[in-house]
């Protein structure tokens, strides 16, 4: 296990070397929810759908450790679960391959693409996604390969836990289930055992606990409320995106795929996709349990991102590429193999000279393209979150408003506990819709109440709010965006920069500051 750790050091050095030093801040297409999932992990919030608690409590360990600040150690978080979904996409390749070499490749293969290495700068939910998802399936593979129970039962428990993360998990439970019937499928006529894992399988998902339990505490940043049966619900179940899940039409199928395979060329030398192409058939041939739980997961994982209309679509392509780097495992293993045995001979040192070059080969591929990804994703640099809250700070009037969207001064008054005076008001509707928590602080109010005395929900350009935040006092926005084209002038307000490019303070018609 020399070589899984040495490949999860060497991406997790990577990662903390690009990793974002702080604050984040909103972003379109590439930071919607990060800046708000720091938040939320170092005050034990409420998240947006589906809830993620068993990210939201993980991470809030790190953020309670004695150094950095809170929004570094979310970064750092993610950092550590990527590196540890290395190492677990090792041992699930030496599992299949038995091939240190090959396992090593495909793990490292996984790490170092550009969209996995890009979660693992800033608090995200993917890294531990991919963690879980890769310690189910190394688990239900160690099973296969000793028959103790206790390992079909861990990866029972690993599922639900995985469900308490990220709903697409949900795939882990339908593939292991055939995975068990092709290996030894007298498994699932064993009633006791199957108790036992529907038992560890529920405990895997008592984090969900954590939603209904914390939301009856109202919490200072909340995105949704399930403090009751329907609100907790359609916390968790996503219900209010589910209108962003399309029926996969042929017309744009073609399409679709067409962005996957950029996105694919973008994570993995064509070499490698040569490998794991390759590795697919041998288990085809060789192995169909594995076969068909890989190619299960693949396919109903890439279905699902396919059908999902979101800006950050990429980012569920990640559990595609983690099967696809077992794949790669595997059919380096196979070259590896064939080598080895075409150089049949006594002579050890002649064997080795042959051998080694192959290795090599197999090792340094992942690495061709680390450099140019190191420099797209890294985040070393990014202070904007910082810079927002200064402006803010330093040059907001007492008891204003600050018009803004999912940004960096939720971490400011939550977090910092700084100006705390200020109200700050979010009328841009997020990916669920209109009626959303967290969109006034101070607050925590039901929609209907954040609407009739902040006006957020009666349009989607910011001018009514503005309106009626400056019938109270003075008005800023941040830029992000919002503050481009004409829509606050036309309504009469004259857009003065305080911090060009950061920060505007928009003053009504009747010069009231």
């Amino acid at each position: 296990m020399l070589a899984g750790a040495g490949a999860a050091l060497l991406v997790f050095v990577l990662y903390v070397r690009t990793l974002a030093p702080g604050v984040l801040t909103y972003s379109r297409p590439d930071l919607l929810d990060a800046a708000m999932l720091q938040v939320h992990a170092a005050s034990l919030g409420i998240t947006h759908p589906t809830g993620y608690p068993a990210y939201t409590m993980l991470t809030h360990l790190f953020t309670e450790l004695p150094f950095g600040g809170p929004a570094y150690l979310a970064n750092l978080a993610s950092a550590v679960y990527g590196a540890c979904a290395v190492a677990l996409v090792y041992a699930a390749g030496y599992l299949l391959t038995r091939n240190v070499i090959a396992a090593a490749a495909g793990a490292l293969s996984f790490g170092l693409g550009q969209t996995l290495w890009s979660q693992a700068t800033i608090a995200e939910v993917y890294p531990l996604n991919a963690l879980f998802i890769a310690l189910t399936i190394a688990v239900l593979l160690l099973w296969r390969s000793n028959r103790d129970d206790r390992y079909l039962l861990a990866a029972c428990f690993f599922m639900g836990l995985s469900l308490a993360n990220h709903l697409t998990s949900g795939l882990l439970l339908p593939a292991g289930a055939l995975f068990v019937a092709l290996a030894d499928r007298r498994k699932l006529l064993e009633a006791r055992l199957a108790l036992k894992g529907v038992g560890l399988f529920a405990l895997g998902l008592t984090p969900y606990l954590y939603l209904p339990v914390r939301a009856s505490m109202r919490p200072e940043s909340m995105e949704a409320d399930p403090s009751t049966v329907g609100g907790f619900f359609a916390l968790v179940s996503g219900a209010r995106l589910n209108g962003r899940l399309l029926t996969l039409r042929p017309g744009s199928l073609l399409e679709d795929l067409s962005l996957y395979g950029e996105d694919l060329l973008e994570n993995f030398p064509w070499l490698l996709l040569a490998a794991g192409v390759a590795g697919l058939v041998i288990l085809l041939r060789r192995d169909r349990p594995s076969a068909a739980l890989t190619g299960f997961l693949f396919g109903g994982w890439l279905l699902y991102a396919l059908a999902y209309t979101i800006l950050d679509v990429q980012l569920y392509f990640i559990p595609t590429y983690l099967v696809l780097a077992l794949w790669i495992s595997v059919g380096l293993a196979a070259l590896l193999d064939t080598v080895r045995r075409l150089v049949a001979t006594e002579r050890y040192g002649l064997r080795l000279a042959s051998y080694l070059p192959f290795a090599a080969a197999a090792l340094l591929l992942p690495l061709v393209a680390a450099a140019e990804t190191y420099a797209e994703v890294d985040r070393s640099g990014q202070d904007e979150g910082r810079r927002i809250i200064e402006a803010v700070a330093e040059n907001v009037e007492q008891d204003a408003t600050v018009i803004h969207h999912r940004s960096s001064l939720w971490y400011m008054v939550v977090v910092q506990g700084r100006r705390e005076d200020l109200t700050l008001v979010d009328p841009y509707y997020p990916s669920w819709g209109p009626r959303h928590y967290d969109a006034v602080w101070p607050g925590n109010l039901p929609p209907d109440e954040t609407d009739r005395r902040h006006a957020t929900s009666r349009d989607d350009l910011g001018v009514t709010a503005a309106e009626k935040a400056a019938e109270k006092g003075p008005v800023y926005i941040l830029d992000q965006g919002l503050v481009g084209g004409s829509r606050f002038r036309r309504a009469g307000f004259e857009v003065v920069p305080v911090e060009p490019g950061l920060l505007y303070e928009l003053v009504p018609p009747d010069g009231r500051r």
